[in-house]
C-alpha cells in the first residue's frame, strides 16, 4: 500500500469510495418504501400467556386412557364399551375417572359425540424411592424429579417398584395421576405348591408379587419365578421365559 505523500495510492479512500459505488447503485434499483426492509420472522413466543385449548374428542376414538373434559373436570377413560342395539342409535359406554378427584363414573355417550379434550401431557419418568408419603419419579434425561403424592398414584401403588418406567400426567403444572406400563414382569415372593395329583383344567391358586400385590396363578408356578402380569386386569400371562434364563 502507498502513502499520497510518496505517490502511491490511498488504498482505504479507494475502498471507501468503491463502497459507496456499490451503496448508490444497489438503491438505485431497490422499491422504495418499507417494503424494501427485510421481513422478520414472527416470534415463537408471540404465544406465550394465551389461552391453549385442546381438541375435540369424538366418542369413537376413545381408547384407555384418553384424557376428556366434562364440566370443567379432567377425566381418563379407564373403560368403554361400543353398543350398537337392534334398534336405536348406537353409543358407548364408558368407566371414567376423574384426575383432580380420584373418584370414578359411569358416563353413556352417544356414538360419534364429540367432547372437549383434555390438555394434558405425559412425561417418562422413573421410579425411584419413597419419600414419607411421597413417590419420587426421575426423568432419566434431564435427571430432574418429581414427587407425587400417594393420594394421586392411587390403586397403582401396588405395581411400583425401583426402576419401573411411568408416565406422568400433567395439566400445566399440577401432576393429575401416573400411568403404569400394561404389562409388567414380577417375581413371585410367596405361593403355595400345588397339590399333587391335582390336574384340574384351569386350577389356580393365590400367589403374592414382588410389589405385594396378589394374583391368581396356574398350579405349576412356583415360588422364585419371573411371571407376566396384565397390570389393568391383575391378570396373570404367563412365564417370563428369558427373564427366568438370566436367574
Amino acid at each position: 500500500e502507498g502513502c499520497p505523500e510518496h505517490g502511491g495510492v490511498d488504498t482505504t479512500m479507494l475502498r471507501t469510495a468503491l463502497a459507496a459505488a456499490i451503496f448508490a447503485s444497489a438503491t438505485a434499483f431497490a422499491p422504495s418504501g418499507p417494503s424494501f426492509l427485510p421481513r422478520l420472522r414472527p416470534s415463537s413466543c408471540s404465544a406465550v400467556g394465551g389461552l391453549r385449548m385442546a381438541s375435540p374428542v369424538s366418542s369413537n376414538d376413545f381408547k384407555s386412557g384418553t384424557p376428556i373434559k366434562i364440566d370443567g373436570n379432567v377425566y381418563k377413560v379407564v373403560e368403554f364399551l361400543h353398543v350398537k342395539p337392534g334398534k336405536g342409535s348406537a353409543f358407548v359406554r364408558t368407566k371414567l375417572k376423574n384426575l383432580q378427584t380420584g373418584g370414578s363414573i359411569e358416563k353413556t355417550f352417544r356414538a360419534g359425540e364429540m367432547v372437549d379434550g383434555a390438555d394434558v401431557f405425559k412425561y417418562d419418568m422413573q421410579f425411584n424411592y419413597v419419600d414419607g408419603d411421597d413417590y419420587v419419579f426421575m426423568d432419566m434425561e434431564t435427571f430432574d424429579t418429581e414427587s407425587v403424592p400417594k393420594s394421586i398414584i392411587g390403586d397403582n401403588v401396588m405395581w411400583l417398584k425401583e426402576g419401573v418406567d411411568v408416565k406422568i400426567l400433567k395439566e400445566e403444572a399440577k401432576i393429575l395421576d401416573i400411568e403404569i406400563p400394561m404389562t409388567m414382569s414380577l417375581e413371585v415372593t410367596q405361593t403355595d405348591p400345588g397339590e399333587k395329583g391335582n390336574t384340574a383344567q384351569g386350577a389356580s391358586k393365590p400367589a403374592t408379587l414382588e410389589t405385594g400385590v396378589e394374583v391368581m396363578v396356574p398350579l405349576f408356578i412356583k415360588t422364585g419365578e419371573i411371571i407376566r402380569v396384565d397390570t389393568a386386569e391383575k391378570k396373570y400371562l404367563g412365564r417370563d421365559v428369558e427373564a427366568n434364563k438370566k436367574k
